[in-house]
C-alpha cells in the first residue's frame, strides 16, 4: 500500500456514491480529523459534525476551539458525549448528505467514566448505523455517508494499570467492530493515508 499525502487535496474521480460508511483511524496528532473533514468537504452539503468531546479541562477546551476554528461555517454541529446512537437515529446524514463523528475514542472514554455497558453501546451504535452490506439504518436508506474517526491506541507499550488496560482493550474491540462493518477503512500515520479496506479514495495533491 502507498501512503497518500492529503495536505491541500484535490479529489478526483469517484469519491462517495452514497450508502457509504468510512472509518478513519490514526494516532494522536496524526492528521486523522483533518483527513476526515476533507473527505466530508469533497461532498456537497449538508454536512453534520457530531462532536463527542466533553470540555472537562482547559486543554480539552482549547482542542475543541481549535477544531471548531478549522471547520469554519460549512458545518452544522451537534454534541453527543454519551448518546451517540440516539443522535444518529434523529439526525442521519439525509439524502446525499454527510455526517462526521469525531471521535469514537472520546465517546468510549465518556462511556467508561459514566459506568455504561460498553459492549451494549457498541452493538447499539453498529445496529443504529445499519453498517455493512445488509444495512437498514442511518446510512443505508437515504444515500448519505457516515464518517467515523477513532484513535488507534494499541500500538504502544502495555499500560501499567488496570483502568488504562481496560480502555485500550475496549478501544481495540470497538475499532474492530466498526472496521468489520464499514465499507472503507483508512489509517492515518504522520499525515499519510493508508487504505486498509475498500477501494482507495481518488486523491491528487494540488
Amino acid at each position: 500500500m502507498t501512503g497518500q499525502n492529503f495536505t491541500g487535496p484535490t479529489f478526483t474521480g469517484p469519491t462517495f456514491t452514497g450508502n457509504n460508511v468510512i472509518l478513519v483511524l490514526g494516532g494522536a496528532r496524526s492528521g486523522k480529523s483533518r483527513y476526515a473533514e476533507q473527505l466530508a468537504l469533497s461532498r456537497p452539503p449538508p454536512r453534520l459534525y457530531v462532536a463527542t468531546a466533553a470540555a472537562h479541562d482547559a486543554e480539552m477546551v482549547e482542542r475543541i476551539r481549535e477544531h471548531k476554528q478549522r471547520r469554519g461555517p460549512a458545518w452544522t454541529t451537534l454534541e453527543a458525549p454519551l448518546e451517540l446512537a440516539e443522535v444518529l437515529r434523529r439526525h442521519g446524514p439525509g439524502p446525499n448528505g454527510t455526517l462526521l463523528v469525531d471521535c469514537l475514542t472520546l465517546w468510549l472514554a465518556n462511556l467508561m467514566e459514566a459506568g455504561r455497558d460498553i459492549d451494549a453501546a457498541t452493538k447499539e451504535l453498529v445496529d443504529t448505523c445499519g453498517l455493512g452490506p445488509n444495512r437498514s439504518g442511518t446510512s443505508g436508506s437515504d444515500g448519505g455517508t457516515v464518517i467515523f474517526v477513532a484513535n488507534e491506541v494499541g500500538l504502544g507499550i502495555v499500560p501499567n494499570n488496570a483502568l488504562a488496560r481496560a480502555f485500550r482493550d475496549h478501544a481495540g474491540r470497538l475499532n474492530q467492530a466498526m472496521a468489520a462493518r464499514a465499507d472503507r477503512v483508512v489509517f492515518i500515520a504522520a499525515g499519510l493515508a493508508l487504505p486498509l479496506k475498500g477501494p482507495p479514495i481518488g486523491l491528487e495533491i494540488s
